[in-house]
């Protein structure tokens, strides 16, 4: 670590439970995020803002105008461009010492199990069951810790799947993909902007203590959070043993 980075992240070599030894973790670490919307425009600032030393971003969209109202990462300049490469361009501006690879593309399965086996942490930042699991697996094959979030209306949840722990869950045991779940898109039943900024920057917060190895992680917990009330709610969950992700 050279004098400038020293500087850059001395608020975070303060912390007695990160110090050097924590930010040369961050440094060396690859996150990956799929999704560069509401969740993944905080969620990747905020990791390139640490010190995540690359970053992935995966999106086949483009910005579109309506983003604009809750996606933080675009600008009003960069409408038209695909969201990837938009937020690379604000990450970059955020922290040029993060190596950030914009994917334009929609990751199926084998590609997601190629992306997945070279990240240390994936973050989630989907909108869809289909997407997620299929992360889910890729996660679970490779054990990469998942951290999972999701925003709609005024109500957004959060959870840690850790897969290399054998006693955790993954996100089938709680959303069992042979299930049928209905995607509601933010295009139809609206979202409130703040709370994808919310639950983007707690996905940062945990995918950065998985990856130093500090404190207590969701893994095991979902916390649900109202947004008109203002209140958490923090549910336990349990690893499915006919789980046909984790307990093949």
């Amino acid at each position: 670590m050279d004098d400038s980075q020293l500087l850059r992240y001395s608020r975070h070599i303060l912390l007695d439970e990160i110090g050097i030894e924590g930010q040369q973790k961050l440094l060396e670490a690859h996150a990956l995020v799929i999704g560069a919307g509401g969740l993944g425009s905080p969620a990747a600032m905020y990791l390139a803002s640490a010190g995540i030393g690359k970053l992935t971003l995966v999106d086949h969209d483009k910005v579109d105008l309506t983003n604009l109202q809750r996606q933080i990462a675009h600008t009003t300049e960069r409408v038209g461009r695909y969201k990837a490469e938009s937020a690379r361009e604000a990450l970059a501006q955020i922290n040029p010492g993060t190596e950030v690879v914009a994917l334009v593309e929609r990751a199926d399965d084998a590609r997601l199990n190629e992306l997945v086996k070279t990240a240390d942490v994936v973050l989630d930042c989907t909108d869809n069951f289909k997407t997620r699991h299929a992360v889910n697996r890729a996660c679970v094959a490779h054990k990469v810790p998942l951290v999972s979030g999701a925003v709609i209306r005024f109500d957004g949840q959060i959870s840690v799947f850790d897969p290399r722990s054998g006693e955790n869950p993954c996100y089938s045991c709680l959303f069992p993909q042979d299930q049928a779940f209905e995607d509601v898109a933010c295009s139809t039943m609206g979202v409130f902007a703040p709370l994808v900024g919310v639950v983007g920057a707690m996905q940062a917060a945990e995918a950065l203590k998985l990856v130093m190895g500090i404190g207590e992680s969701l893994a095991g917990r979902l916390l649900l959070l109202d947004g008109l009330r203002m209140e958490w709610s923090s549910i336990r969950i349990g690893r499915h043993e006919g789980c046909p992700v984790c307990a093949a």
